[in-house]
């Protein structure tokens, strides 16, 4: 069985997503395909970043991934496809695989220039449909990756800049808002790692969380924790600080958004 995933800003409303999957099962009619989401907020490549990068290691090995948030199609961007950790990932070399490039576990890295393992008509403003998803079926059906293009080293694709929280010499953490989940938590990209120090010194309920013109007291394990419409810190299910309202939403009752600036002083 061969799972092929996506990962899109498509939405749900056009044919876009339809499109994609009707490729993949022309060219190999028994792949399972998984969607991860379609509601990536347009051309958002951190966000994008940041999804596939919690998301893959939920999946089996062999997994093959495709991410299309390419506000760049039709230029002279390439496409990237490589395999990490007994997955593979197709993508547009626009920043995306930033993440996954910094695990430094990449061991095959090529861009894809072969068109015979495209469709025959590409269009330039949908190589979703007609070179990423035809590549990752040609893949699930055991293509090597060598015969995809010519291999390049993860340090000549594009990278994204300021993707990590600082840190000063104080120990204060200032990180942003890189995404809003349905509930309306805010999610940090303040890695749970960057606070491991915290709680083994048990210092975690002296933490102050700075959000806008809100400060929020200690970082929790549950929402429950805490009152009803009262927000807190916890480290969400991603590994990342999260700020939550306990049966409420944070976005709206802090008036914040993707992008706003989050502290973290101990």
């Amino acid at each position: 069985m061969s799972i092929i995933t996506l990962l899109t800003d498509f939405g749900n409303r056009d044919e876009y997503v339809g499109l994609m999957k009707g490729v993949i099962l022309s060219i190999n009619p028994s792949a399972t395909i998984v969607d991860i989401t379609h509601q990536i907020d347009s051309q958002d490549i951190v966000q994008a970043a940041y999804a596939i990068h919690s998301t893959y290691r939920y999946f089996p090995d062999g997994s093959i991934h495709l991410i299309v948030v390419d506000p760049g199609v039709g230029t002279g961007r390439f496409l990237l496809a490589f395999e990490m950790r007994k997955q593979f990932f197709i993508a547009p070399d626009n920043g995306v695989l930033t993440l996954l490039f910094n695990e430094k576990a990449v061991t095959s890295l090529v861009r894809l220039t072969k068109s015979n393992f495209f469709l025959d008509t590409v269009s330039r403003t949908f190589h979703g449909r007609d070179i990423i998803a035809p590549v990752g079926a040609h893949i699930s059906q055991g293509v090597d990756l060598h015969q995809l293009g010519d291999e390049i080293s993860p340090a000549d694709a594009v990278w994204l800049g300021n993707l990590h929280p600082r840190i000063s010499a104080t120990g204060e953490i200032t990180g942003t808002v890189v995404a809003v989940d349905h509930f309306g938590n805010l999610i940090s990209n303040i890695d749970y790692r960057m606070l491991t120090q915290v709680e083994q010194t048990g210092q975690k309920n002296k933490i102050r969380i700075l959000i806008g013109s809100h400060t929020i007291y200690g970082i929790y394990q549950t929402y429950e924790t805490v009152r009803p419409d009262t927000p807190l810190g916890l480290i969400g299910s991603r590994g990342y600080l999260e700020v939550a309202v306990n049966k409420g939403n944070a976005a709206q009752l802090l008036n914040a958004r993707k992008g706003d600036m989050v502290r973290v002083i101990i």
